[in-house]
C-alpha cells in the first residue's frame, strides 16, 4: 500500500549537458586568465606634483694660467676673450622697447555761448558753415577747344623732338685731338691751308715786318665747303686776322668727311693757333 502523503519531486530543468558545459567554460576561463596574465589591481598611482625643476651645471676644467692683472672675477681664467681690445665688462642687451604711444587729444566740441538777459537764458551754438565749391560748368564748346589745344600740343612735341633728331651733330677737334680718323683728316687740313697761305703771305704785313698769333676756329660741312669764320683770340693786328680768313676761304673747299667720321659727326670744328713769323712763313699749330 502505498504512501500518499510523501512528498513528490518534479523532474530538474537542468540536465547534465548543462553542467558539463558550465564546467567547461569556467575551466577555459581561468585558463586563459593564467596564461594571457590579466590581473586585476589598482590603476597606477599618478606623479607627485611637487617635483622640484633640475638645474644642468657644467664646470670649465680649463688649465690657463691666471693673467697677471685680473679685471673681473669668474671661475676660472679666461685669457683671450671677446672681441674688443679694450676693457669692457660683459653687459646683456636690453630688448628695444616699443614706442610711448601718444594719447589721442579728445575732439573739441563746438563752442556754446551762454547769455541771460531778463532772467532769460538762450544758448546759442556756434556753427561754422563749410563754403560750398561751385563746380564750373564745361559746356560741348570748351571740351571740343581743350581736345584741340591737346592736339595742337602734341603736334608741336612731336616736331621738336623731330628737329631734335635730325639736328646737325658737331665734333670739336684740336692739336690735342689724338684718335686717329679726326686726327689723320685735320693734318691734310692742316698742310692745305700752310701751302696756300705761304704762297699767298699778306705782302702788307712781309713789307711792314709784321708777326702775331692768333686762334680761328673753322667751321667745316660734311663735303669739305667753310660753314663759318671765327677768331677766338686775335694777334693784335687786323691785317694779320683778315690774311688768316682769306687764306681759308683760298685753300677750300677742303675733302669731304671721309666714311668713318661721318657716321659720328655732320660739322667739324677745326681749332688751330696761327703763327705769322718774321721770316714772312706761316704754321699752324
Amino acid at each position: 500500500m502505498l504512501n500518499t502523503d510523501a512528498p513528490l519531486l518534479e523532474p530538474s530543468p537542468v540536465t547534465a549537458t548543462d553542467r558539463m558545459a558550465m564546467t567547461l567554460f569556467f575551466a577555459i576561463a581561468l585558463h586563459a586568465i593564467i596564461i594571457l596574465g590579466i590581473t586585476f589591481g589598482q590603476f597606477d598611482n599618478p606623479p607627485p606634483e611637487n617635483i622640484l625643476p633640475t638645474l644642468d651645471i657644467t664646470v670649465s676644467n680649463r688649465s690657463t694660467p691666471p693673467p697677471d692683472e685680473a679685471d673681473y672675477l669668474a671661475q676660472t681664467s679666461q685669457d683671450g676673450g671677446g672681441n674688443t681690445t679694450e676693457k669692457v665688462k660683459p653687459t646683456q642687451a636690453i630688448p628695444e622697447q616699443a614706442p610711448a604711444v601718444t594719447p589721442q587729444q579728445p575732439t573739441a566740441s563746438p563752442t556754446q555761448v551762454v547769455s541771460t538777459r531778463v532772467a532769460t537764458e538762450k544758448v546759442h551754438q556756434e556753427k561754422t558753415e563749410t563754403p560750398e565749391t561751385a563746380k564750373p560748368d564745361v559746356t560741348a564748346t570748351e571740351l571740343i577747344e581743350r581736345s584741340m589745344e591737346m592736339i595742337n600740343l602734341n603736334e608741336q612735341l612731336n616736331e621738336s623732338m623731330q628737329a631734335y633728331a635730325h639736328r646737325p651733330r658737331h665734333i670739336y677737334v684740336s692739336a690735342r685731338t689724338q684718335e686717329y680718323k679726326y686726327a689723320n683728316y685735320m693734318s691734310e687740313w692742316v698742310k692745305k691751308v700752310e701751302r696756300v697761305g705761304n704762297l699767298n703771305y699778306p705782302d702788307e704785313a712781309r713789307r711792314s715786318g709784321l708777326s702775331g698769333k692768333l686762334i680761328m676756329d673753322v667751321t667745316m660741312n660734311a663735303d669739305g665747303t667753310v660753314r663759318n669764320i671765327s677768331i677766338m683770340r686775335a694777334s693784335g693786328h687786323k691785317v694779320i686776322d683778315e690774311a688768316a680768313k682769306r687764306i681759308v676761304n683760298l685753300a677750300a673747299p677742303f675733302p669731304p668727311f671721309p666714311e668713318d667720321i661721318l657716321k659720328e659727326a655732320d660739322i667739324m670744328h677745326i681749332t688751330r693757333t696761327w703763327e705769322f713769323s718774321t721770316t714772312n712763313r706761316l704754321k699752324s699749330r
